[in-house]
């Protein structure tokens, strides 16, 4: 069980104690999330753009927002720069999660259950 945060944000913390995580936890600030990681995430939730955050501040100041991106621009880009991964990412057993909707936060819950 492990979960990808930003021990910055302030909904990241929220979530670990609603759920009431006991896993390995990852500071994505201090070391990003890594390829091979990455990409098991990315198939079980269904493509890169399912893990990229469009609220990233660098998504309009590098002005993404205009661009048509591509799957492989996603994943370059969550590589390159911690913010544009969506948080928090959980993965429990085979089992990912990834984003902060109430939905997402229940089903890992009962994953947890």
């Amino acid at each position: 069980m492990k979960a990808y945060i930003l021990n910055s944000c302030n909904t990241c913390q929220r979530i670990l104690k609603e759920v009431n995580w006991s896993g390995e936890i990852q500071n994505i600030k201090e070391k990003n999330i890594d390829e091979a990681t990455l990409d098991k995430i990315a198939k079980a939730l269904g493509g890169y753009k399912q893990v990229f955050s469009r609220r990233a501040m660098k998504y309009r100041s590098l002005g993404l927002n205009e661009m048509d991106l591509s799957e492989k621009d996603y994943k370059k880009y969550i590589l390159e720069e911690y913010t544009f991964l969506k948080r928090p990412v959980f993965v429990i057993g085979n089992q990912y999660f990834a984003g902060n909707t109430k939905k997402t936060v229940a089903a890992i819950k009962e994953a947890l259950a």
